[in-house]
C-alpha cells in the first residue's frame, strides 16, 4: 500500500546566507545528507539539518537525494565554524566537499605504501618527531633549512601505517612541483594535491580516488581541510604563521586554528545520545564514524606566530640540514636599484649563481600623480589609488579588479605631465634589464603566475639555471628550496613596519627572514635589505625567538595572546544606511558584559567595490563576549572577523 505520510526537514542551503528552510519528502532522510531543492525558481543543493514537525505553512518538496553526505569530521567543523565565526550555516556549508556513500572506502589496513626509503633523521630531528607525536598539538620551531620537511614525512608515514589518513597544509604557492616530487618519492601510491589552480577534471578525479581510499595523503592549501575525511589521523600545518590560512571573506576562518581545534576536540567528539539514536528523527548514516579519536596537529615554521609560540608546546629545532652561512648587508638609499645592489647582482652573475629580489608591490608603479596639482588616480569603485601596468597600458585596482586605459592628462586639472611613484615588480624588472642587459630576469607575482602550468614552467626554468634573477612579491617567501641562490635582495619593507597593525613588526620580520632563507641554502649566502630601520632588523634577524619574547612583553595585557580581538565590518551601497547599521550594532554591543569597544568609524579604506565600509573593533579576555557580538553582527548582515589579521 502506498504510504501517504510526508516527513518534514529543515534544509541548509549550500553557500547561501539563509536560515535553514523547511521542505517535505516522502522518505526518511539521514542528517547532513545532500539533497536538491528549489529556492525561488532555481535548483539548489542543500544538507538535511534536522527533522521537524509538520509546519503550519505549505512546503515545497525536496526534489531528490544526491547520494552525498558530510562526514563526522565535516559536521563537527561545520557546526563549529558557524558558531565561532558567526556565519550562517549555509555559507559555512559552501566550504565543504561532500562524501559519496556509493564509493565505499577501502580497508585502511591494506594501504600499500613503501616506507622503506624514509629520510634518515638526525638525533635532534628524532627528538622533534617524538615530541610532536606525544602531543595532540605541537609546534616545531625550526630554522630555515633545519629539516622540518623530513620530520613531516616521517610523521605522515607513521600515521599511514596505522591505516589513517593524513593532511599536509601549506600556503598555496608552496604547493610547487618541487614539493610534489619530494612527497611522491615516499608516498607515490596514495598522494593527492588539492589547491585552487588544479583543473575541475583533476579535482573530480582526485575526489574519486580519495573517496575510494586509493588516496590517503592530501597535500593542499587551506581548502583541503574541508575534504571528506573519514579516518583522519594527522594534520600538518607548514608555515603556520602565514596569513594565507586566514579566509578574508565570510566565514573568516583560520585553517590553522581549525586544525588546532580538531586535534583538541576530536577525542571529545559528540556521540549521539541513546535518546537521539532511538528517536525516529535521527539515524547515523551508514559508514559514518563518530569516533575519530587520535587526530594530531603539528605546526611548523622558522618564524612562528607569537600567539602559537605562547600557547602551544613547541620544540626548538636549531641549525640547518646543510652546511651554510649567511651575511646581512644594509642599504640606506631610497627605494629602488642602488649601485650597491647592482654591484652585488653583477658579482653573483659572474660566479654563475642566482639571485631573488623581493618587492611588496606588483605592476610598474603603485601611484600615478599629476605633477601640477599632485592629485592621484583613484579607483571609481574603491577609495584606493590605482596601480600603473605598462604592459597593459592601463591603471588597475588591486582590490576590485577594475582597470582603465592609461590617461594622457590629469582628470582633476587637465595637466599633461604625470609622474609615477613607488615602483612595482614590473618596473623593477625593466630597470634590472637596463642595468644588467646580459642577465636573464623573470617576474614572480600574481600578474605573471595565473595558472599551475605557468608556475611549474617558471620554477623549472629557475631550477635549471635558465633564469638568473627572479623578481617577485611575497610569493618568493613560500618555501622554495633552490641551492644555487646566493643573493636575496629585500626592498620596501619599511612601509610594512609603519602599518597601523599591532602585528606589523612580527609580519615584517617574519617576511624578511623567510625571503632571506632563500639564499645560501647549502653554501654561503648574502642578504641585502634596503631600509632606514637597520637597528630593528639587526637586533632580530639572527634570533627570532628573542623577538618573540620582547614582543610578548609589549603586547601584555592588551593584545593577543593575552587578549582577544574581533573586527566587525559593515558594508553597504548606501553610506547613510551603513552608518545607521553601525550605530544600531554599537547600541546593542554596549549591553554585553566584559566587552570593550576599542574604536569604530569609517574603515581605513572606506569604499571598496562600490560599497561604503565602517568598522567596530572589539576586545575581550575570553571568547564568549566576542561570540555574542558576532551574533549581533550576523543579525544585521555584517561580517564578524574574530581573531582578525587585516585591519584595512
Amino acid at each position: 500500500m502506498w504510504n501517504s505520510r510526508l516527513f518534514y526537514y529543515e534544509i541548509i542551503i549550500t553557500a547561501h546566507a539563509l536560515a535553514p528552510l523547511t521542505y517535505s519528502y516522502e522518505h526518511k532522510l539521514e542528517p547532513f545528507s545532500e539533497v536538491l531543492v528549489e529556492v525561488g525558481n532555481k535548483q539548489k543543493k542543500g544538507y538535511v539539518y534536522k527533522q521537524v514537525d509538520k509546519p503550519s505553512f505549505k512546503c515545497k518538496e525536496i526534489l531528490s537525494q544526491t547520494g552525498f553526505y558530510l562526514t563526522a569530521t565535516q559536521i563537527q567543523l561545520l557546526e563549529f565554524i558557524s558558531s565561532y565565526y558567526s556565519s550562517e550555516l549555509g555559507v559555512a556549508a559552501g566550504l565543504f566537499e561532500p562524501f559519496c556513500e556509493s564509493k565505499n572506502i577501502l580497508d585502511t589496513s591494506e594501504f600499500g605504501g613503501d616506507f622503506s626509503t624514509l629520510p634518515e633523521l638526525s638525533e635532534l630531528q628524532n627528538k622533534a618527531l617524538d615530541f610532536s607525536l606525544k602531543n595532540d598539538v605541537s609546534l616545531i620551531f625550526g630554522d630555515t633549512g633545519s629539516g622540518k620537511s623530513e620530520i613531516y614525512i616521517s610523521a605522515i608515514a607513521k600515521t599511514l601505517k596505522t591505516g589513517k589518513q593524513a593532511l599536509l597544509l601549506m600556503p598555496e604557492i608552496a604547493l610547487t612541483p618541487q614539493m610534489q616530487k619530494r612527497l611522491e618519492k615516499y608516498f607515490s601510491q596514495g598522494l593527492g594535491l588539492w589547491h585552487s589552480k588544479i583543473t575541475k577534471g583533476k579535482k573530480e578525479s582526485l575526489l574519486k580516488d580519495f573517496m575510494s581510499g586509493k588516496v590517503r595523503l592530501i597535500a593542499g592549501a587551506r581548502s583541503a581541510l574541508f575534504l571528506p575525511f573519514k579516518n583522519l589521523g594527522l594534520i600538518i600545518v607548514d608555515e603556520e604563521h602565514d596569513e594565507s590560512y586566514k579566509n578574508a571573506s565570510k566565514p573568516c576562518y583560520n585553517a590553522r586554528d581549525l586544525a588546532i581545534w580538531l586535534a583538541k576536540n576530536s577525542k571529545k567528539s559528540r556521540i549521539p545520545s541513546k535518546k537521539e539514536l532511538s528517536a525516529e528523527s535521527f539515524r547515523i548514516p551508514s559508514g559514518l564514524n563518530y569516533d575519530f579519536e587520535g587526530i594530531r596537529t603539528i605546526l611548523g615554521s622558522a618564524t612562528p606566530s607569537v600567539v602559537s609560540y605562547h600557547k602551544i608546546p613547541h620544540f626548538r629545532l636549531k641549525g640547518t640540514f646543510f652546511t651554510s652561512s649567511k651575511e646581512y648587508l644594509f642599504d640606506h638609499t631610497p627605494l629602488g636599484l642602488s649601485n650597491m645592489i647592482i654591484s652585488h647582482l653583477a658579482a653573483v652573475l659572474d660566479t654563475k649563481k642566482q639571485a631573488v629580489i623581493f618587492l611588496p608591490t606588483r605592476g610598474n608603479f603603485k601611484v600615478l600623480l599629476c605633477k601640477d596639482c599632485g592629485k592621484s588616480f583613484t579607483c571609481p569603485f574603491c577609495a584606493v589609488n590605482m596601480s600603473l601596468h605598462k604592459n597593459a597600458n592601463a591603471l588597475k585596482c588591486h582590490y576590485c579588479g577594475f582597470s582603465s586605459p592609461l590617461p594622457s592628462s590629469c582628470e582633476h586639472c587637465g595637466g599633461s605631465v604625470l609622474q609615477s611613484q613607488k615602483i612595482g615588480t614590473s618596473e623593477l624588472k625593466l630597470m634590472l634589464e637596463s642595468a644588467l642587459p646580459k642577465a636573464k630576469i623573470a617576474k614572480f607575482d600574481r600578474d605573471e603566475i595565473t595558472t599551475a602550468k605557468k608556475l611549474e614552467t617558471l620554477l623549472k626554468d629557475f631550477n635549471e639555471g635558465k633564469i638568473d634573477i627572479l623578481v617577485g612579491t611575497q610569493m618568493l617567501s613560500k618555501g622554495h628550496d633552490y641551492h644555487n641562490v646566493e643573493l636575496a635582495v629585500i626592498l620596501g619593507l619599511d612601509e610594512h613596519l609603519a602599518h597601523a597593525d599591532f602585528r606589523a613588526s612580527e609580519k615584517t620580520l617574519a617576511l624578511a627572514m623567510q625571503i632571506a632563507g632563500r639564499a645560501g641554502r647549502a653554501s654561503h649566502g648574502k642578504v641585502i635589505i634596503q631600509t632606514a630601520q637597520q637597528e630593528f632588523f639587526e637586533s632580530y634577524l639572527s634570533d627570532f625567538e628573542l623577538f618573540i619574547k620582547d614582543e610578548l612583553e609589549l603586547r601584555e595585557p592588551l593584545y593577543p595572546p593575552f587578549a582577544r580581538l574581533s573586527r566587525i565590518l559593515i558594508s553597504h551601497a548606501n553610506e547613510q544606511k551603513a552608518a545607521r547599521i553601525t550605530e544600531q550594532i554599537l547600541a546593542q554591543l554596549k549591553s554585553i558584559e566584559n566587552l570593550e569597544i576599542i574604536g569604530h568609524g569609517k574603515a581605513s579604506i572606506a569604499y571598496i567595490a562600490s560599497k561604503f565600509r565602517y568598522y567596530i573593533l572589539l576586545r575581550a579576555y575570553s571568547h564568549s563576549p566576542l561570540l555574542k557580538a558576532g551574533n549581533i553582527a550576523l543579525a544585521y548582515g555584517a561580517t564578524a572577523d574574530i581573531d582578525p589579521f587585516n585591519f584595512n
